[in-house]
């Protein structure tokens, strides 16, 4: 490994390939626009059938817009709302809805079902395709397996997209993540652990490095063997379920590699998101947290019975809209409107488990992989019930290196493309670009 500021410290072995966190014996890349020493990371995380309305107001704001207060469904970020930025009057006038609006969430365009065609590039793949000389990975795109009527529909399923027809392909098995971020697949030894088969360099490295980094490499060796016993022990439990034939109405048999339990399934994408990042393995990710209309059943959620789809249908209580199972019902309006915000609330605490652990990771300079970082978080519906397309719920969360005014309601007088927003992004990893989709305007309001 060769002291070089430009390039990241890498541990090779046999099978094994390690990214490891900038140091300071070994030189740290520095981003064009970063006001740190730590390049920024960028992460889109989607979430299908939107929120109901008023759900995404924060309970109190100062007269400067500072966030003081997160309401009841957005509690499990509220220690976390000092480095948040809650928008309203965000939308995509291209393209709406579970499928067009999945579909075009990143790329600023439009999608007519007749043709595999959202415009242009995503805004991950503009940044992967910018920096692909500067991490082992270019970009990392994730989704959990999709269940109901609409898991095989492409527009549905497609969030990233390398060129304007060919979508990016999504990986929804944690093991296969892992490997492609730390092994080399081809040369397999799935049997022993990938720090095992870095060893003798590690020693090497840590001869060396700094008292301060060698504590950082055993810090992120740690990590890494944490996420492979929480991988085999997942596996594990769903072998046992499948062999004991423990299942329930709602839940279906998963697919090998993914685990019984969906906290534990998408909190295992998270940790390896958050990983990647603080490795260095890549600068740039999107996780599905479901596919565009999701039939998904949340029934393990407190309270809440019914798919995901039918409950954003929550002006509804009959159980008869479009694909309700047929056999679920509602006492009232009333009771499914706070399911579904139950479900709402349930994947802000998935949010909130993935920025604290982005906030324990530290940098070499001290700063965590959350203050470096940039995860743009939302959905392309506003009110489920109606398929609202103005005035979407998005936020931001992370400091981006120091170039994000967090801890704010940032609300544009004016319902105002995303557009805007992705720009804004893309001029903070440092792409020299003056306009996206629509627009040639960032989001005005974001910088420190």
């Amino acid at each position: 490994m060769r002291n070089n500021p430009n390039r990241r410290a890498f541990l090779r072995g046999m099978g094994a390939c390690l990214s490891l966190p900038a140091m300071e014996s070994f030189g740290a890349p520095v981003s064009v626009t970063a006001k740190t020493g730590i390049p920024p990371r960028l992460a889109y995380l989607y979430f299908p059938n939107g929120t109901a309305e008023g759900s995404w107001e924060p309970e109190k704001v100062g007269p400067a817009g500072e966030l003081q207060k997160l309401n009841r469904w957005m509690e499990p970020l509220e220690e976390f709302k000092s480095e948040l930025v809650v928008t309203k009057n965000l939308w995509t006038p291209r393209g709406n809805g579970h499928g067009a609006g999945t579909a075009t969430w990143l790329t600023g365009g439009s999608y007519d079902h007749r043709k595999n065609d959202v415009g242009a590039p995503s805004v991950d793949q503009l940044v992967a395709q910018a920096l692909s000389d500067s991490t082992p990975l270019p970009s990392l795109e994730l989704s959990t397996a999709g269940e109901g009527s609409f898991s095989g529909s492409l527009p549905r399923n497609c969030l990233s997209w390398t060129r304007r027809d060919v979508p990016a392909a999504r990986e929804t098995r944690p093991r296969a993540v892992f490997d492609k971020l730390f092994r080399r697949a081809s040369e397999g030894f799935v049997d022993q652990s990938v720090l095992d088969l870095v060893l003798e360099q590690s020693k090497s490295l840590k001869r060396r490095a700094s008292q301060a980094d060698n504590r950082k490499i055993d810090e992120y060796f740690d990590a890494v063997r944490a996420v492979e016993k929480r991988l085999e022990f997942a596996e594990e439990q769903t072998q046992r379920i499948a062999d004991d034939k423990a299942l329930t109405d709602t839940l279906t048999r998963p697919a090998a590699g993914i685990p019984a339990d969906h906290q534990e399934y998408v909190r295992q994408m998270l940790e390896l998101m958050a990983l990647s990042f603080w490795s260095g393995a890549t600068r740039v990710s999107t996780f599905m947290l479901d596919h565009g209309q999701s039939n998904r059943y949340f029934d393990f959620v407190p309270g809440v019975k019914g798919t995901w789809h039918a409950l954003s249908h929550w002006k509804d209580a009959s159980g008869r809209t479009e694909d309700d199972d047929g056999k679920t019902k509602w006492d009232s309006t009333k009771s499914k409107l706070g399911m579904y915000n139950s479900v709402t609330r349930w994947h802000h605490a998935q949010l909130a488990y993935f920025l604290g652990r982005l906030k324990d990771l530290k940098n070499a300079d001290g700063t965590s992989a959350l203050d470096s970082s940039m995860i743009v978080y939302g959905s392309s519906i506003a009110d489920g019930h109606a398929h609202a397309e103005k005035d979407l719920p998005i936020l931001l969360a992370g400091g981006g290196s120091g170039t994000i005014k967090t801890g704010q309601y940032l609300a544009p007088r004016r319902q105002t493309s995303m557009s805007q927003l992705h720009l804004a992004m893309l001029q903070r990893m440092g792409l020299p670009l003056e306009e996206f989709g629509e627009t040639r305007t960032p989001l005005a309001g974001l910088s420190v």
